[in-house]
């Protein structure tokens, strides 16, 4: 017996995900299966065909509810698009093609109706755009059901690999009082009165807010994930990471997901061994474990996915300096909307142009002019160059960025000085040169930017669940 009634047989049947009821070896098993319709036609010979999905799979289970059921004439026939029901019945053998099994309905419960004139997913073929208006039923869909899911695949094979690397996963803070980037893109985290700011003179009088100075969203977790790395070896993060740029792009998020490792003992190569084995292990495992989802994204999203993935996990990533990067866009003969010179940074046309048509395969920039990056990459010899690497890959461009770490505290604090940030401010970073210093490496890889080359989407407000843009927090 439960909140909803007593089952229609004394043994308890087992209840099992859609996702289970479609394999074969489930035939012959009475089972429990619940979830929301996709369509429903009525035979004429007094039964009806109902397509069923509870999110466990890309697939439907279809459901043969007879006219004997007590309720077919007062629920079973008025089922619309989007209700929910419970179905007990015995998985059959289908002789339908594209399905191994159906289930025979012995009873069925209706959880909850949709009403048909306002559901607004009872027809087909809307926009990307007006789904991100009811982010709350998108993923009813296929599109998002099959994102979500690979969505969850990456997740999972992120910690997996970096688990079985000996990596140990570590929190860190999502609330800051340093701009790891130097951007000074971060949203501010206040708790004094906006209406009437408490002030010092001409200034805010930050020592009456919570932390008693100007906090943030963090932008990034490495800076804290370095002085971990420094003390038990190996860390990654994952978590969100927050950008205030006012950026209404395809490709920008306000909130986003970042992976960050940091490694102790590492060098800019073994940086990049890290990253080409976290890329395959993540594509390969999506190939593997979402075959229906990512048959999908290539018959109705970008017919190259497969064939993309496919090509990554057969190829070797070349490296590849930044120099001769330019070298070979100066004189390729392509005309890019923006100029290359050297001491620029490359924009995605120029790392499309690389991966796709020049060398064919993905590619490990690195030595970047110390100019364009951040004050923690490690200088080189030459002083001109840091431990910078990007990770290329076709149709998108960079889809990881990292380096090797200063290590020597002198030159990190030239560093700094060049780009106009106090020691002072970063006294704790800077301890970890003092006390036992020793060369790290580490870099971030955006979650949204990975699922947008998985599954060909053009958009990156439609490979999070709730997208943060500007103007938009609903949900």
């Amino acid at each position: 017996m439960n909140n909803y009634g007593p089952l229609s047989t004394n043994i308890m049947p087992s209840k099992i995900s859609i996702a289970a009821t479609r394999k074969a070896e489930s035939v012959g098993q009475t089972v429990v299966i619940q979830g929301w319709v996709r369509t429903r036609r009525d035979s004429k010979g007094g039964f009806s065909f109902i397509e069923l999905n509870d999110g466990s799979c890309f697939g439907n289970i279809q459901v043969i509810a007879e006219a004997a059921l007590p309720n077919y004439e007062s629920e079973v026939k008025k089922l619309t698009v989007g209700s929910s029901v419970r179905v007990e019945g015995e998985v059959r053998a289908s002789p339908g093609k594209g399905q191994a099994t159906e289930v025979l309905a012995k009873n069925i419960l209706v959880y909850g109706i949709a009403d048909a004139e306002a559901y607004p997913l009872q027809k087909k073929g809307h926009s990307f755009e007006f789904l991100r208006t009811i982010a709350h039923l998108r993923p009813r869909t296929n599109t998002f059901g099959a994102i979500a899911r690979v969505r969850n695949c990456v997740c999972n094979s992120i910690h997996q690999y970096f688990q079985e690397e000996g990596f140990l996963y570590l929190h860190t803070p999502i609330i800051t009082a340093s701009d790891c980037e130097g951007a000074g893109a971060m949203f501010q985290v206040t708790t004094l009165p906006l209406d009437k700011l408490p002030t010092d003179g001409a200034k805010i009088d930050y020592h009456l807010d919570f932390f008693n100075r100007p906090s943030y969203l963090t932008v990034s977790g490495q800076l804290e994930g370095e002085t971990y790395a420094c003390g038990v070896g190996k860390i990654y993060t994952f978590g969100p990471t927050f950008r205030a740029e006012n950026s209404n792009t395809p490709r920008h998020l306000a909130e986003f997901w970042m992976v960050e490792p940091e490694a102790a003992f590492n060098d800019i190569f073994d940086n990049m061994d890290l990253a080409q084995g976290l890329l395959k292990r993540i594509f390969r495992d999506v190939l593997e474990k979402c075959p229906e989802d990512m048959q999908f994204f290539s018959e109705r999203i970008d017919k190259t996915v497969l064939e993309t993935l496919n090509h990554i996990l057969e190829s070797e990533f070349l490296h590849v300096s930044y120099t001769e990067a330019i070298a070979i866009l100066e004189k390729s003969g392509e005309k890019f909307e923006f100029p290359v010179a050297w001491g620029s940074d490359l924009q995605s046309e120029h790392e499309r142009f690389l991966t796709e048509k020049h060398f064919k395969c993905p590619v490990i920039l690195y030595d970047y002019p110390r100019t364009i990056k951040p004050f923690y990459m490690r200088l080189n010899d030459d002083e001109k160059t840091v431990r910078a690497m990007d990770v290329l890959v076709p149709k998108v461009g960079e889809i990881i960025g990292g380096s090797q770490r200063e290590e020597r505290l002198d030159v990190l604090e030239t560093r700094m000085a060049e780009q106009k940030l106090n020691p002072a401010d970063y006294w704790w970073y800077t301890d970890l040169r003092r006390y036992g210093t020793v060369p790290h490496a580490g870099f971030g890889l955006g979650v949204e930017r990975v699922l947008l080359f998985i599954t060909g989407m053009a958009n990156i407000r439609d490979v999070i669940p709730f997208p943060r843009t500007p103007g938009n927090a609903d949900f």
